[in-house]
């Protein structure tokens, strides 16, 4: 006769218990990616919609969302009371140059700093680090002194030259040059290639998703930068866009917030356009740098 089994059956677990709470757990994480985008993307928004409102409009309280009158004469009147060709030249000739420049030497730099060996190496890579530390309002007025004496005042070079190599980008540009494999490049010196054939054929190519991070990083300092060409730029001819646009909007007594909203909107589209470009090796280049 046999006798039934004491042995404890397992207990059954409830359906969907651990995929309920999978569902949860991603829509509480889309609730707060979605307040983020909310909080990042509002003012944005509410810039571009009151740019083409009328100023009585933008200056309601409360103030309102979508504008009851669509009008485009803030961007009739900034066109027509700017000079913006020159203004946009200026602009994009900078920010042009520097993104250039800091592809070029902070890349260099970035390659000797982790694939070339020669003494002080460590210390020169730690004096770059530090550097990354120090507030840019430290150096501004020894750089400003600096560029008076060199007679570069009122000129693109005075505009550009201080800005073509940075520390965060060098800092930047070793810490992606570093993961390269060290066989790669040994094995290219071995079949006698020089070090600037090596970077240019080799580390260069491997450095898109770090050197496209770099410039959508620099051409957008460079294009929002307003301090720098505020102070050296003198005379109308050499004025950037954010410097015009500050100092045709406000007035004495007054600021005109609809010339302000409708040139502010013209100064992110650029950045905008770069940025919907190189997204993907944006994305790329911040989350691969430092790996190895």
């Amino acid at each position: 006769m046999s006798t039934p089994s004491t042995a404890r059956q397992p207990s059954e677990r409830k359906p969907g218990g651990p995929r309920r709470r999978d569902r949860i757990a991603k829509t509480v994480l889309h609730l707060v990616l979605g307040a983020g985008l909310v909080v990042m993307a509002g003012p944005f928004l509410w810039m571009l919609l009151s740019s083409v409102k009328s100023e009585a409009e933008i200056l309601e309280v409360p103030a309102t969302w979508w504008p009851r009158n669509v009008t485009w004469d803030n961007f009739v009147r900034l066109f027509d009371k700017m000079d913006f060709p020159t203004y946009f030249t200026n602009s994009a000739l900078v920010a042009l140059l520097v993104t250039v420049g800091n592809l070029v030497l902070c890349s260099a730099a970035g390659y000797a700093l982790s694939k070339l060996r020669f003494p002080g190496r460590g210390t020169l890579f730690g004096l770059v680090v530090g550097t990354v530390m120090v507030p840019g309002m430290v150096t501004f007025v020894p750089l400003f002194v600096l560029v008076s004496r060199l007679e570069m005042t009122n000129t693109y070079a005075g505009l550009v030259v201080p800005f073509l190599a940075g520390a965060f980008g060098v800092f930047f540009m070793r810490q992606f040059i570093f993961s390269i494999p060290d066989e790669l490049i040994e094995s290219a010196r071995i079949d006698g290639a020089g070090e600037l054939r090596i970077f240019t054929r080799i580390v260069l190519p491997l450095c898109r998703p770090a050197l496209a991070t770099l410039g959508i990083l620099t051409f957008l300092g460079s294009w929002n930068n307003f301090l720098w060409p505020l102070v050296v730029a003198t005379t109308e001819d050499k004025y950037t866009l954010p410097v015009a646009l500050a100092l045709y909007s406000v007035g004495q007594n007054d600021t005109d917030y609809g010339l302000l909203l409708a040139g502010s909107v013209v100064v992110v589209l650029p950045v905008l356009i770069v940025f919907a470009i190189l997204q993907r090796h944006f994305v790329r280049g911040i989350a691969t740098t430092g790996l190895k």
